[in-house]
């Protein structure tokens, strides 16, 4: 898969944004699907822009639509549909591309937190999905047509099932020669569950609290309530077979935040523009697989219900 590709980046916010710019840079036909107006017509008339630790840059070649269906009304489905959606929005994007893919169309899912293939699986079959987790990018849309981006660690890719398939290495590729540092792992939702545990530690605390990452860890308080949150969802991940490759939760999410002091989990960004987060998705999701084990999780349940309640006064 590292010919040129027919992709489609179904939700081309600040991380779909990136992904589509870079993906086609490297010479892919590549289409953005999102549902925000004033974006799709800002590229489709001036082009995506993205800024950030790989240079300035805009990309006239990406069109733009708000559905996938009339995107390929020209040109027939993709050879891969990357839907980069926050999780509430996992749902539809399924719907949208089980009814345009062909039988051999992959998809990619890349989302925070838990439970994207299970979505998935409501709507469509999974034989061709497979999973990804982005790890620190720090992207954020500037504005309609212009993504922005601090940096770019690792893109991980796995299959749903586990293993390595010849599907995977070529992905694999794919990514890694649009300039993305990427790394097909047998072993996919270990990975999830490391990235889930730091978002739970960092993203209903910051949002609570009010403060980025650096703040949050300089309040003894709060601190020790996100150490809280993660102990719990390393409880559930044992729990659930997870084969973590740390023993010591408390040291390995101190560790990652201490990277980033200035930052804010995408959660409280949301709040600061006034917009529904990914709650059930993260925090939210720690006492529902909590409850599949009878583990108590009131940590994480506390913190769920104040953000939903300071979400219902948007």
């Amino acid at each position: 898969m590292t010919d040129s590709r027919r992709i489609a980046v179904i939700g081309t916010g600040a991380m779909g944004s990136v992904y589509a710019v870079l993906l086609a840079e490297a010479g892919h036909d590549v289409v953005a699907i999102d549902g925000w107006q004033d974006h799709v017509d800002a590229i489709n008339d001036s082009g995506l822009r993205l800024s950030g630790v790989s240079g300035e840059r805009t990309l006239t070649s990406i069109r733009a639509a708000r559905d996938l269906a009339a995107a390929e009304a020209d040109s027939g489905p993709c050879d891969l549909y990357i839907i980069a959606t926050k999780a509430g929005g996992v749902g539809a994007a399924a719907r949208m591309v089980a009814s345009a893919m062909r039988p051999d169309s992959l998809v990619l899912t890349i989302q925070n937190g838990l439970g994207a293939g299970e979505r998935i699986a409501a709507h469509m079959k999974t034989d061709n999905v497979l999973l990804g987790v982005a790890d620190g990018f720090g992207a954020s849309l500037k504005g309609p047509g212009h993504a922005h981006h601090n940096a770019m660690k690792l893109i991980r890719l796995g299959e749903m099932g586990g293993g390595m398939t010849d599907r995977l290495v070529a992905l694999e590729s794919l990514w890694q020669t649009a300039g993305f540092k990427a790394r097909a792992f047998p072993d996919i939702t270990q990975l999830i569950w490391e990235k889930f545990v730091c978002n739970v530690t960092l993203s209903a605390p910051c949002t609570a609290f009010d403060v980025n990452i650096g703040g949050l860890m300089a309040n003894d308080e709060a601190w020790e309530l996100a150490l809280a949150c993660a102990r719990e969802a390393h409880r559930c991940g044992l729990a659930e077979g997870v084969n973590f490759s740390f023993t010591d939760i408390d040291a390995y999410v101190t560790d990652f935040a201490s990277l980033m002091p200035d930052a804010s989990p995408s959660m409280r960004l949301d709040h600061q523009a006034r917009r529904r987060s990914e709650i059930d998705a993260i925090n939210g999701m720690v006492p529902v697989v909590g409850a599949r084990h009878g583990i108590n999780t009131p940590v994480n349940q506390t913190l769920s219900a104040l953000v939903r309640a300071m979400e219902d006064s948007f």
